[in-house]
């Protein structure tokens, strides 16, 4: 078995994604998200582009949550969902929980989106109000408008740190607690993120899933420090590699370059996988039809009649032309030009169209007598 062939130890598959390559970029809840995509046929390749570093047993963090406890605020401000677990559980491990949620179901608690919100009701609180566009901006606006001079204010921030809420308020009149529960670290892997930027750059990525901005943000300075962010765009925009964000946030580092991203209508993990699995039943119901049924080429393997096709890499790229043409004839010239080398003999474009045929059917592809050879469409 050839170790160019990524596809020949894959079974066949009827999934919506299969043959998909997927890259998450994402550590924290990557193999729940990895294994949510593959249940769909996908390939997953992981390429965290940051660390989260908990602060858990922080002595700042430690002496901000008994300060709090000794002197509660009007407001708590819960940034990511991620950061107030990460708070009850340091709390936790101090003996703190107990007296924190129980301070904690006495005052307004203010959620930045519905993860937030959702940690918060996982821990038996109730988030007063929530700000559906996940910005910090629209907490600021809010809270001012309601009028925050003399009040007592606590930020549990995000891994990137302060956002500008606490210099917001603190020039409004509050008094400002910041909790920093974590820290975005470096990549665990910096080469791993280096390597998918050049295989989303050469088109051996069908989609990429962001889960943070900062992830995003890591991600796309890989792309720039490869010099290869013209060539991912020229993929976006040619439809050939999809960008997922699980929210406007999120995807904002993105659209910042020019990047369009899909987005699910609720920022969850199972929402951006459903969001995927439609995008990709969308391209299904509009794949190549052929005579031997619908056929579609991702970034790496082809996809006939919801089998993956075990072809090498050689073989993807003159399916990848014949379907371009769209049943038109594709000369032996142009067969040539996809193979590898700089060969002129006839004789390797007919070994190349017969071992389609091998894999694929012999009634897939028809000579056309000196002209060259087309799809047969259904």
């Amino acid at each position: 078995m050839s170790s160019e062939n990524p596809a020949e130890a894959r079974p066949a598959l009827g999934q919506v994604m299969a043959g998909c390559t997927v890259l998450v970029t994402a550590e924290r809840r990557a193999s729940e998200l990895a294994a949510a995509l593959e249940r769909r046929g996908a390939t997953v390749r992981h390429a965290p582009a940051l660390s989260m570093i908990p602060h858990v047993d922080d002595q700042t963090l430690l002496d901000a949550t008994r300060s709090i406890l000794d002197n509660p605020p009007d407001t708590l401000v819960v940034t990511t969902g991620i950061g107030f677990r990460a708070w009850l559980e340091a709390a936790d491990a101090h003996g703190l929980e107990g007296r924190l949620t129980g301070m904690l179901d006495g005052i307004r608690i203010v959620a930045r989106g519905p993860k937030a919100r959702g940690a918060i009701q996982a821990a038996g609180l109730q988030a007063d109000w929530v700000a559906e566009s996940e910005t910090s901006a629209e907490i600021a606006e809010v809270l001012l408008s309601e009028g925050v001079a003399g009040q007592r204010i606590a930020i549990q921030h995000h891994g990137a740190g302060a956002d500008g809420l606490d210099e917001v308020f603190e020039k409004a009149g509050a008094q400002v607690a910041g909790l920093v529960v974590y820290r975005w670290g470096p990549a665990p892997d910096p080469a791993a993120v280096t390597a998918s930027a050049d295989a989303a750059a050469v088109g051996d990525i069908d989609a990429i899933a962001f889960t943070s901005a900062p992830g995003a943000e890591a991600w796309l300075r890989a792309v720039d420090e490869a010099g290869v962010l013209s060539a991912v765009k020229e993929h976006v925009d040619a439809g050939r590699l999809l960008m997922t964000a699980v929210g406007p946030v999120t995807a904002k580092p993105l659209e910042d370059r020019g990047i369009k991203t899909l987005q699910p209508e609720r920022g969850r993990l199972g929402a951006l996988v459903r969001a995927m699995v439609g995008h990709y039943e969308q391209i299904e119901s509009v794949a190549l039809a052929t005579v031997a049924g619908p056929l579609q080429i991702r970034a790496r393997v082809a996809v006939l009649d919801g089998k993956v096709l075990p072809l090498s890499p050689t073989g993807v790229e003159v399916l990848r032309l014949l379907a371009s043409a769209g049943g038109d004839v594709v000369s032996r010239d142009q067969v040539l030009a996809a193979l590898p080398g700089a060969s002129t003999d006839p004789h390797a474009a007919e070994v190349a169209i017969a071992r389609l045929r091998d894999t694929a059917g012999k009634n897939l592809i028809r000579t056309v007598v000196k002209r060259g050879y087309r799809i047969e469409l259904a």
